[in-house]
């Protein structure tokens, strides 16, 4: 008799949680689209940004299982052109350093590290790190001179699920569903709209995998600590291809990449 209670109750709260959910839901276009555009717009004004963060990208085995592997790192840019990231992973430990002319990526746990010539901004970086060599930056998206318009790109729905408290810090969450991916974003309320969570599941692979980074310590202007940009070689790294030095999203290597659906 207990375990029927138990049951039905359960059944109960599911059944006001899916009801509830689905009456709270504002599928406004339009208001959804005004609040990414004004964290696009608050985020172009930093010239100084620094933020920690930590990511989960998930892996679906060839049995359908999902596993999910974590890492945390740190973004610290000058905007135009001067970038430093760190990622941490139980089988990584990259820093990369770009200060205007040269890219450079230490491979700390193999003492390491490789350079590219990158003359350009910190937009033209991100893009060579994706297309280039293959070494996209956790959540760039975000930090490129028109995140707006790199979001939105093949968007064709967009839901305002109204409020979301991420890390303590109240948030509109939006979703989106575009040809390829399926994203969802939680935007800090109030005075500095950043991104506290950033939410992508692949509709290409089966099971659809999420990417999802999640931020916190946002600093900008001048809460942000003076930075060196440049890479000196302090550890007498071994100077290697830029092809062998781990990116954020290289897996272990009694991992084995299958094809997607």
């Amino acid at each position: 008799m207990k375990s029927a209670v138990r049951s039905v109750s359960a059944l109960a709260l599911s059944l006001t949680v899916l009801l509830g959910a689905s009456l709270s839901v504002r599928a406004d276009e339009a208001d959804a689209k005004r609040i990414l555009k004004g964290m696009s717009d608050y985020l172009v004004a930093q010239k100084a940004i620094a933020f920690e963060y930590d990511a989960t990208l998930e892996i679906v085995t060839e049995d359908a299982q999902i596993l999910a592997l974590a890492s945390s790192g740190t973004v610290v840019l000058n905007r135009p052109n001067r970038i430093r990231a760190t990622h941490v992973g139980g089988f990584a430990n990259v820093e990369m350093f770009f200060d205007g002319n040269t890219l450079t990526v230490l491979g700390k746990n193999l003492n390491v590290y490789a350079q590219a010539a990158a003359p350009g901004t910190i937009a033209q970086l991100i893009d060579d790190l994706t297309v280039k060599h293959n070494k996209p930056l956790p959540a760039s998206d975000v930090l490129l001179s028109n995140p707006y318009d790199a979001l939105m790109s093949d968007v064709y729905d967009i839901k305002d699920l109204g409020s979301g408290v991420v890390g303590g810090v109240e948030c509109d969450h939006l979703a989106f569903r575009a040809k390829e991916v399926d994203w969802q974003i939680w935007i800090a309320q109030g005075q500095r709209p950043y991104p506290c969570r950033y939410a992508i599941a692949s509709k290409t692979i089966a099971g659809e995998p999420q990417y999802i980074v999640q931020t916190r310590n946002w600093r900008t202007g001048d809460q942000v600590a003076a930075t060196d940009f440049s890479f000196k070689n302090n550890t007498k790294a071994e100077k290697v291809d830029l092809q062998s030095v781990a990116s954020p999203d290289d897996l272990p290597g009694h991992f084995v990449t299958g094809e997607s659906k």
